[in-house]
């Protein structure tokens, strides 16, 4: 599903069967989001079947973690793969958006954006401190309940410096610069905020290494992580656009670029970092720019 949204604007922009609409297609693929909601809902909330739930997130710990999504058919709030998600859906904004306004959804995709960049922001209260999880997939997969009747326990848990998680503070620091700048236009104010959180993010994942099931194991049963190259590379692909800062830039020409390779995932984010900087406009680099265009892969079916 968090590729769907992607690839249904490319079929909605290439018309490839006249008799499939695609436009709904794209519109149910949205309203999917909705349906996994946290919180407090909105009063413009599509999917009228869904009620407020989980509005003590975070009371644990004496921080608000209202909001945010659920990660699938469960009641638990996974920090790594949400962020992953709001990371395509802002990337699918930044490259779409024209195309998601004549369709009449580029609000609704901004909509869904910011229902997990609000939840990121207060899910990182200090530059060192990040909250990866609410929940406990252990127990609530014991029990297949709505989220607006559930009993399970809602535990919070955070990376900090003592218990780093350099993959999942570089993946929501993407997260956040890719939303910057699909929020540039229309919120210039919010799209300085997200800006500002995903650079402390990228410096506390950088300044303070360490995968993060090594500090939160409840979290790696579900969603391990194979490494931090790719979230480093990921995010500094994304903050470079974001900034045009080259520092980001010299990142990805410092370290493990990933090489070839033949998969983009919520684990493996070195396609999409390459991808990006190939497609970077500027002139400088264009050596780092050429190397990470023939990294891309050529031969891989969408």
């Amino acid at each position: 599903m968090f590729f769907l949204l992607g690839l249904l604007i490319s079929s909605v922009l290439v018309q490839v069967d006249a008799d499939i609409d695609y436009g709904s297609a794209l519109t149910k693929s949205l309203l999917y989001f909705e349906a996994q909601r946290s919180g407090k809902l909105p009063s413009g909330q599509r999917v009228t079947w869904r009620g407020d739930s989980a509005l003590k997130d975070g009371s644990d710990a004496g921080i608000d973690l209202n909001g945010g999504y659920y990660d699938a058919g469960d009641n638990v709030k996974f920090g790594f793969p949400m962020a992953f998600t709001v990371s395509l859906l802002s990337w699918s904004v930044v490259e779409y958006g024209s195309k998601l306004s004549n369709k009449g959804e580029l609000q609704n995709a901004l909509d869904a954006i910011k229902w997990g960049t609000d939840y990121l922001i207060n899910a990182h209260p200090a530059p060192n401190t990040l909250y990866v999880e609410v929940g406990d997939g252990n127990s609530d997969h014991q029990c297949w309940q709505r989220p607006e009747d559930m009993t399970t326990p809602r535990n919070s848990f955070k990376i900090d410096e003592s218990k780093p998680g350099s993959d999942v503070a570089a993946e929501t620091a993407a997260a956040l610069a890719a939303a910057s700048i699909a929020f540039a236009s229309s919120d210039s104010n919010y799209a300085s905020t997200l800006l500002t959180h995903a650079k402390q993010l990228f410096d506390f994942a950088r300044n303070h290494r360490g995968l993060y099931q090594n500090s939160v194991p409840v979290a790696g049963v579900f969603y391990s992580s194979s490494g931090d190259d790719d979230e480093i590379a990921w995010a500094s692909a994304w903050l470079y656009i974001a900034t045009g800062d080259f520092t980001y830039q010299n990142f990805l020409s410092s370290e493990n670029n990933g090489g070839a390779r033949s998969e983009f995932s919520w684990d493996d984010k070195f396609v999409g970092a390459q991808t990006l900087i190939s497609k970077a406009s500027s002139s400088q680099n264009q050596i780092i720019k050429i190397r990470f265009r023939c990294m891309v892969p050529t031969n891989q079916r969408t």
